[in-house]
């Protein structure tokens, strides 16, 4: 019995004992954790910018926030994300009257087509914030610096894929957007770059360029109607990515997957996933992260080098099927 009960208090001592060590190594990570999280929320960010998306619901938006938070972290400066939920131009104004208002270090900003932009960019450039535009540019302003992507070498590598995928041999209607959000500048200059590039190959035409209005006549209905009135068009050219899901779907609906070649515009996931089963050829793509990137990295050069270029081309994706596993493990490594 006596030794029963000596060896029940030694099993009970060594249990109290690594009890109390447990407790102890747990006090000191919580102190170490806490002494670590204290050092990276109380450093002071050397500036406070401001960004303005035009929406904070689409993939591309919010590919350009991460690239921005990802140089925020590198450059130890605090940004503030503002953006409608749906674009909405009024909406865009307002976040830049209140960031240029609040004094902020300085401003990134998608641009709509309002002429108060240009007002607010210039009065912010008066009190001595410097202004970035991304993806819309705004050349009438005293914007510092512009980042996005070249749209004239977007159509030229929309035109190769064309090229690539007819062997050089088609005729081909062109989708364009009358959508008020989206730069016409921009798009002229898409579809200028697309035709430079398919004026050597004498055997590919433009049968017509279309104008998609939401609402009114849509992708569906204009390729609908190339379908079933045009039979020598096989090849679209998408130059957004609302109008190249359109495309898509009314080819699949027809079963013209494989008599007519589409080629667009973006990288979401239901595109990604016709490019993966041939229903589109190919899409290019602007490179939202390195936008976001790059605009703030522009702040920076501003603020401490006092020196930008002006325009900071991101470059231009180009996605086809060949090439579709390494791009997904490229966009999953960023996210």
């Amino acid at each position: 019995m006596k030794f029963f009960k000596r060896a029940l208090f030694f099993i009970l001592k060594n249990i109290i004992l690594l009890l109390m060590i447990s407790i102890a190594c747990m006090s000191i990570f919580l102190y170490v954790l806490q002494k670590e999280e204290t050092s990276i929320f109380t450093s002071k960010p050397k500036y406070h910018y401001y960004f303005i998306g035009q929406n904070s619901v689409d993939p591309f938006w919010k590919e350009v926030r991460l690239g921005i938070e990802s140089a925020a972290k590198n450059y130890n400066v605090a940004v503030e994300f503002n953006a409608p939920r749906f674009n909405n131009p009024q909406e865009e104004l307002r976040f830049l009257d209140i960031a240029v208002v609040s004094n902020v270090d300085g401003i990134i900003t998608h641009v709509s087509n309002d002429e108060s932009v240009t007002e607010l960019i210039n009065e912010a450039y008066g009190k001595g914030i410097p202004v970035i535009t991304i993806e819309n540019d705004d050349k009438d302003s005293n914007r510092n610096a512009f980042v996005g992507t070249n749209s004239f070498l977007l159509g030229k590598e929309a035109a190769k894929l064309m090229i690539e995928a007819t062997d050089g041999k088609a005729n081909i209607a062109i989708i364009v957007s009358n959508d008020y959000e989206l730069d016409t500048a921009s798009q002229n200059l898409k579809i200028n770059g697309f035709l430079s590039t398919i004026n050597s190959f004498p055997d590919m035409k433009i049968t017509k360029i279309y104008t998609s209005k939401m609402g009114i006549l849509s992708a569906e209905e204009i390729t609908q109607s190339i379908i079933m009135n045009q039979n020598e068009v096989n090849g679209i050219f998408a130059t957004n990515s609302v109008d190249t899901l359109g495309a898509a779907q009314l080819i699949v609906d027809h079963n013209k997957v494989g008599r007519i070649t589409l080629v667009g515009y973006g990288d979401t996931k239901n595109i990604l996933r016709y490019i993966e089963k041939g229903i589109i050829y190919g899409a290019v793509m602007s490179d939202p992260f390195k936008m976001g990137y790059e605009s703030l990295k522009a702040l920076m050069d501003i603020k401490e080098k006092n020196n930008v270029s002006t325009f900071i081309d991101t470059g231009v994706k180009v996605i086809e099927k060949d090439n579709l596993i390494e791009y997904e493990k490229k966009a999953d490594s960023i996210e």
